[in-house]
């Protein structure tokens, strides 16, 4: 951790010679709070910002950033891909990574400014997010830990990355920075149920939306959730005022009521995964109680439906504070983000996945906008496929087709590392790609979707067979 911190140091030191730098940022939730980490941190130690977001860093994006860029340009949550290309350019590249890089064992790991956790042995798929990078160069561009007050947006990052999934809960340096959150008193964590929408949605729809594990009988069918909380005795509306229960409104009894049955339920049908249903949630005790604020995991989708719809500037925003302008207009994309979810995983659920030997697929074409079509992929392994495969699915954007994959940990420890198989078989296409073992993208031609598909089938049956 000593070398990492070095490293974040000098990258600190470098950025304190400017009076201005660029920041180039992703547009998941991960890299929207990267940003908002980095560039509260720059602009307290009195540097001015100008912040820039992109759906990939490909050479086209690199080639018009370096055309118009000088000085230092900081890369949070994306970069270390491109580190090779970008020595031709005038700019000093900042990289502040999680992803991973092309090769490890590669001399970019000694250049000057470029912290990846993976060259200091931090796996950054699930013990560091980029925002949680950003938040320990934050760190070393403090005086007096001024930036500590950073960390809850960290974690909002790190779950948004999905990087308490594997074992349902924050591990490695994510875990020093939810102890530090949890000391400043911004973040609280327990044991509870782990689905979505703990503060905000009526428990019925919390269960009837619910997608990991796949709950039969219940995911997806209204009159089964409400048969449910008949069964376990749980009343849906405050006795008083009438309104619709959430999580947050119940009695630790009924809690424990509804986990029983829950369980119970999962048994029962033959749920793999059982365990799943129970894990560490995060609770930011800053933000209003039933708000999308208050929960990390909702937090991360509110800032997904901005960035991923054009509208990165709000998001951001509302990661640095604002909760006047920002957050009315983030509410009104959460909705339209809703709705686009639902119809992608209807399109995915009514064209059908094809299943191939060691990978199954969807091609949604224009059906699915490019920005969300790993989110629906996500949804889909969960609750639409049958097969305990990858799942990839395919969006049509402006440089050909999107990819984005997604697999459960089971086939990940068992050797599948999705970064590697989609960017050797992106490569073969003249395509790109990087990522995480358990979730990857890229970019191929479109004309080049089966080659691709055969390529990439081949190369995930060497990983886990």
């Amino acid at each position: 951790m000593k070398r990492f911190e070095d490293t974040a140091k000098r990258c600190a030191d470098r950025v304190r010679e400017e009076q201005k730098v660029r920041l180039v940022s992703h547009i998941d939730a991960d890299g929207l709070a990267s940003a908002a980490i980095a560039t509260k941190a720059i602009e307290r130690a009195g540097i001015r910002v100008e912040v820039d977001f992109v759906k990939q860093l490909d050479e086209l994006v690199l080639d018009r950033i370096g055309r118009s860029a000088s000085g230092v340009v900081i890369f949070t949550d994306l970069g270390s891909s491109m580190i090779g290309e970008m020595a031709k350019y005038a700019f000093t590249p900042i990289i502040l990574d999680h992803h991973i890089p092309p090769d490890v064992d590669s001399d970019t790991e000694n250049f000057d400014f470029h912290l990846n956790p993976h060259f200091f042995g931090i796996n950054g798929s699930y013990e560091l997010s980029g925002s949680g990078v950003a938040y320990i160069f934050a760190q070393m561009l403090a005086e007096n830990h001024e930036n500590r007050d950073l960390a809850d947006m960290a974690i909002v990052g790190a779950v948004g990355d999905l990087q308490d999934k594997k074992y349902r809960q924050l591990v490695g340096v994510n875990r020093q920075i939810l102890e530090e959150a949890s000391e400043l008193g911004i973040i609280s964590y327990e044991k509870d149920l782990r689905i979505f929408g703990r503060q905000t949605r009526p428990i019925q729809r919390m269960l009837q939306y619910s997608s990991e594990p796949h709950l039969p009988g219940i995911t997806g069918d209204e009159r089964g959730c409400l048969d449910f909380f008949s069964r376990v005795g749980i009343s849906l509306k405050d006795a008083d005022d009438m309104r619709w229960r959430r999580w947050i409104d119940l009695t630790p009894d009924e809690k424990q009521r509804i986990v029983s049955g829950l369980v119970e339920h999962c048994v029962k049908h033959g749920v793999d995964g059982v365990e799943r249903l129970i894990g560490e949630v995060y609770t930011l005790s800053r933000e209003p109680v039933g708000s999308e604020l208050r929960d990390a995991t909702e937090f991360s989708t509110l800032l997904n439906s901005t960035a991923r719809y054009g509208e990165a500037q709000i998001g951001l925003r509302i990661a640095m504070g604002d909760r006047e302008e920002a957050y009315k207009r983030s509410k009104e994309l959460l909705r339209e983000h809703r709705r686009n979810l639902t119809a992608g995983v209807n399109f995915v659920k009514e064209t059908g996945i094809t299943v191939l030997k060691n990978i199954q697929y969807f091609n949604a074409g224009d059906h699915i906008k490019e920005t969300i079509v790993g989110i629906i992929a996500g949804m889909s392994v969960n609750t639409l496929s049958k097969e305990n495969l990858p799942i990839v699915g395919f969006a049509k954007c402006d440089d050909g087709l999107k990819v984005s994959a997604r697999a459960p940990y089971s086939l990940v420890k068992r050797g599948l590392n999705l970064a590697d198989a989609i960017t050797a078989s992106a490569k073969e296409v003249n395509g790109f790609g990087g990522g995480h073992d358990i979730a990857a993208g890229g970019v191929i031609p479109e004309n080049q979707m089966e080659r691709f598909l055969v390529m990439l089938d081949e190369e995930v049956g060497k990983q886990i067979n």
